[in-house]
């Protein structure tokens, strides 16, 4: 099937398709983020998990399942494999002898620097690509985006 390419006649602009577009071209750079940082080590069910460490500090395999909607099962094997690769530490929560914390280790902590590095030097040469009006628009872009969040 062909991708589609986003809007570009601005006679034909509309907040939905626009959204439609937006949502598309979102979709297709965090998969290119992805990749980029990528390491056949690990799975990104795996990366995932590690990332989301490295966002909040420690968890517990099962809130780590509930944010990554999956089983606690599921979330307590890929806790195992990152362990067993020396990326995460478990010890005993202080609250509650039955759960376990999770933590990153100083090597789990650089795979995810590295991780994001990775990406930033792709989207760095990507942008490099770019004449200096449509970086300049990237860049006007980008300050609307932030200011449609919350």
């Amino acid at each position: 099937m062909p991708e589609t390419s986003p809007t570009t006649d601005a006679s034909a602009v509309s907040a939905r398709q626009t959204a439609l577009d937006l949502r598309t071209v979102v979709a297709r750079l965090l998969r290119q983020f992805r990749e980029a940082g990528a390491d056949e080590t690990i799975t990104p069910s795996q990366a995932s998990a590690l990332a989301r460490l490295g966002k909040g500090g420690v968890s517990t395999v099962s809130a780590l399942a509930t944010a990554e909607r999956v089983r606690p099962q599921s979330m307590a094997a890929t806790v195992d494999a990152i362990e067993a690769l020396g990326l995460v530490t478990r010890s005993p929560d202080p609250g509650d002898g039955r759960r376990q914390i999770i933590e990153l280790t100083d090597a789990g902590r650089a795979r995810i620097e590295g991780q994001k590095d990775a990406a930033a030097t792709w989207l760095e040469h990507a942008l490099d690509a770019l004449d200096e009006d449509e970086l300049r628009a990237i860049s006007t872009a980008t300050g609307l985006l932030e200011r449609m969040l919350p």
